[in-house]
């Protein structure tokens, strides 16, 4: 199933994932290139939401951007398979080796807002995230390192402290908080 299929059948789990993934559908859609940074509007992007096997835990990085502690994920770069997005990026990322999916499905969609910055010492102009998130396992007691090109640090953190740990509203308030409360109705169900 490719992407357009994954989203128009994925279940939207409030107004903030229903409204965000009309937006990426359109985009997907009318923007052949949006899976590649060229897009000067808007990229797919896929995230990690990566807990240990107990999912008392989530694994997070500082990121050197954004000033904060976030999942770990990036850029498509031309892979239309984006879970092999998530777990490539959290391998560059973390120095993580045994990662797997819980699951090849979505477990979020977001639209996320980025700010003009410079990267590599070029400016990049402020955009979309069109993202998909993946829950990924991983085991806590592995060997993790920093990867100095994206971040400054990688630890894991109980689930409401990584939410506490962000220093981005939006993300703990809409994002981390929802990944969480997901997580949960999972191990209950």
């Amino acid at each position: 199933m490719n992407l357009i299929e994954e989203l128009r059948a994925y279940q939207p789990f409030n107004e903030q994932e229903e409204k965000d993934r009309e937006l990426i559908l359109r985009c997907l859609e009318t923007m052949p290139d949006v899976y590649e940074r060229s897009n000067p509007i808007a990229h797919m992007t896929a995230s990690a939401w990566i807990v240990n096997p107990e999912r008392t835990k989530v694994l997070m990085c500082w990121h050197n951007i954004y000033k904060s502690w976030s999942w770990l994920g990036g850029h498509a770069d031309g892979e239309r398979d984006l879970l092999k997005v998530a777990l490539k990026e959290t391998r560059e990322e973390s120095g993580l080796k045994q990662v797997i999916p819980v699951s090849d499905q979505i477990l979020s969609i977001e639209s996320l807002t980025v700010d003009g910055h410079i990267h590599h010492g070029i400016y990049v102009s402020s955009h979309l995230h069109l993202n998909v998130t993946y829950l990924l396992e991983a085991d806590n007691h592995e060997m993790i390192h920093m990867n100095p090109e994206e971040n400054s640090g990688v630890s894991w953190f109980p689930l409401e402290e990584a939410v506490r740990k962000s220093s981005e509203p939006w993300f703990r308030e809409h994002i981390y908080s929802k990944l969480n409360e997901k997580l949960k109705l999972m191990q209950n169900s």
